[in-house]
């Protein structure tokens, strides 16, 4: 069932008929001729595995599978829309256009979470403005973002930061390295590298969270160049034999196809969050849809 490609349309003439327990109502409520609902009906119940409705010449009946799905059709529905109404008034309020603060690593948040907006407002333009966190900030107070996907805790008086997800951060050890078959790297490993980490003005989250879990397990790490290029410092690391970094999820996807290293999460975990920052006066229709479309 979790495998099923379920169309927003199929759930809309499920619900219509769940709720009329008739096609033929159920179709004049969809506009649309019954034929069209009770194909799309029997696809559904063929794509989920399972019987939704029981049908005879003169009634219609849930099923008990029928009755659990209603529930979460018709939240999903409803979350849909929320995302269309939101879409909508960004593009009547601003020229069609949302102003997104980014971070790297999340391409593919953006487009998924934009293409879910564009389902309902086709015409939204999209405008990517890269920048640290603090510039973010900075942009929405002065009303030059709408939105910004940031890591790292955020509490900032006058905007709205939602957690959505976490990045589980990895080591990036030489493939020689003792530890680089072991499925996850003791955090004390850290101790016995040089080890290079961005700028903290250039990523703080991942700075901050990884200094506090090394004085965590009792040791400050001794710390190499700044790394600049996340690219360029794993294939630094494949050269040598002490060197170390520390990246995002998104990154160690990447790494993993750098020869000579080898990429493994750390033990504890080490986390950072992902949140969507947005101004404070967001309604509570506009911040579900929004956490809707980029979670």
């Amino acid at each position: 069932m979790g495998g099923a490609a379920v169309e927003i349309r199929q759930l809309r003439y499920f619900v219509a008929v769940a709720e009329e327990l008739h096609f033929g109502r159920a179709a004049a409520r969809l506009a649309v001729v019954q034929p069209a609902v009770s194909q799309q009906i029997g696809r559904l119940e063929r794509e989920l595995g399972v019987r939704l409705l029981e049908r005879s010449s003169r009634h219609v009946a849930l099923t008990g599978d029928g009755e659990r799905l209603l529930i979460e059709a018709r939240s999903a529905l409803a979350a849909v829309d929320r995302v269309g109404a939101v879409a909508s008034e960004l593009a009547a309020g601003r020229a069609g256009t949302l102003r997104l603060g980014t971070s790297p690593g999340l391409g593919e948040r953006v487009r998924r979470g934009v293409a879910r907006m564009r389902a309902h407002t086709p015409e939204l333009a999209l405008v990517l403005v890269d920048g640290s966190v603090q510039a973010h900030i900075a942009a929405l107070r002065a009303g030059e973002l709408d939105l910004a996907l940031v890591r790292g805790p955020v509490r900032v008086r006058g905007l709205r930061a939602v957690e959505l997800w976490r990045d589980r951060l990895h080591v990036v050890l030489p493939a020689a390295h003792p530890d680089a078959g072991a499925a996850a790297v003791p955090i004390g490993v850290l101790a016995e590298v040089t080890l290079r980490m961005p700028e903290r003005s250039a990523d703080t989250a991942l700075h901050d969270a990884v200094l506090a879990a090394c004085r965590a397990a009792g040791f400050a790490p001794s710390l190499g160049r700044p790394v600049r290029s996340v690219e360029d410092a794993m294939v630094e690391i494949g050269l040598g034999e002490h060197g170390a970094t520390v990246v995002h999820g998104w990154a160690a996807e990447a790494a993993g196809s750098t020869s000579g290293v080898a990429v493994r999460p750390l033990d504890p975990p080490v986390q950072v969050p992902g949140n969507l920052l947005l101004p404070g006066d967001g309604g509570p229709d506009c911040l579900a849809a929004l956490v809707t479309a980029f979670t």
